[in-house]
């Protein structure tokens, strides 16, 4: 009997891949560079040599078959394949690094790190990015990521780096102001920052506040960065990272004034696919940011 694959070639299954992954003949054109007829011709022909009908064609798009989920699986796994033996074949450890990350991470601990990084590997190039979105390693131009959550990320490896929590920092003449002692002071300071967030703090902190004692914050920004920035500018105590703002914390711009912290994830992770680790920039980054937290007193975990 002869064998099914030995007639189709390997262009016509990437054909495949992009439509099914896609769900479009149009869009895997545009991706490939080449007609949408072409794309149907391909398609048209790996049915006929299989047999089967690997797409319903409906009068708006296309929905695979059952028969189509199946080699659908197949197919983006070797390609996914492919393309990361052609890239360990190729790397020589040179190149650009694509690095994601949350901006407040990047701006606050990465990036001032990241040229111990560049002098070690100097031909390496960074290129970082920063996003709240949850970036597709597989699937995009990235290499790794450096986010929160619960780091059991499906085809990544994930390394913690170091925990994800938030206390009440405030400068030194805010905690003078308002005679700031115990946490129970903080309920008639100015407060930046989520009201749940706060609440937590306080029920962390074994306040239970009266009705009506527990005013909203003044200003609830979407980057913890642009809420320490009010603390910093004396508008208010704000519930942030002690070791993103340990520099402040160091320079006695900010205070920290009681030792209650709230988790605000299971904590920050290294990622990157499990099928790139013995990529030789991965390696690389992989090894400086492990050995960077691990000597770090305020990162160790």
């Amino acid at each position: 009997m002869s064998d099914p694959l030995a007639a189709i070639p390997l262009s016509a299954i990437r054909v495949f891949e992009a439509a099914a992954r896609l769900k479009s003949f149009t869009r895997a054109a545009q991706e490939l560079n080449i007609t949408q007829a072409a794309v149907s011709w391909q398609i048209k022909a790996i049915e006929q040599r299989l047999g089967q009908t690997l797409f319903s064609r409906l009068p708006r798009e296309v929905v695979l078959t059952a028969s189509g989920e199946r080699l659908a699986r197949a197919a983006t796994q070797a390609v996914t394949l492919l393309r990361t033996a052609l890239a360990d074949i190729t790397e020589t450890g040179e190149g650009v690094l694509a690095i994601t990350t949350l901006q407040s991470l990047a701006q606050q601990w990465l990036a001032p790190r990241l040229g111990g990084f560049q002098l070690a590997h100097p031909k390496i190039a960074v290129r970082l990015e920063t996003t709240g979105r949850l970036v597709d390693l597989s699937r995009e131009d990235v290499d790794v990521a450096i986010r929160a959550g619960p780091g059991d990320w499906p085809g990544l490896t994930s390394h913690l780096l170091f925990p994800s929590e938030g206390t009440a920092l405030c400068t030194p003449d805010v905690m003078r102001r308002y005679a700031i002692t115990e946490p129970r002071d903080l309920l008639r300071a100015p407060r930046v920052g989520s009201a749940a967030e706060w609440s937590a703090w306080f029920a962390a902190a074994g306040v239970d506040a009266a009705p009506g004692e527990d005013a909203a914050p003044r200003l609830v920004a979407d980057m913890q960065t642009l809420e320490i920035a009010s603390a910093l500018a004396g508008q208010g105590a704000a519930i942030g990272s002690p070791i993103f703002f340990a520099a402040e914390i160091a320079q006695g711009r900010l205070v920290r004034p009681f030792r209650t912290a709230i988790p605000f994830s299971k904590g920050y992770w290294l990622t990157y696919p499990t099928d790139r680790r013995r990529s030789p920039k991965i390696a690389a980054f992989r090894d400086w940011v492990l050995k960077t937290v691990a000597e770090d007193p305020l990162t160790a975990v």
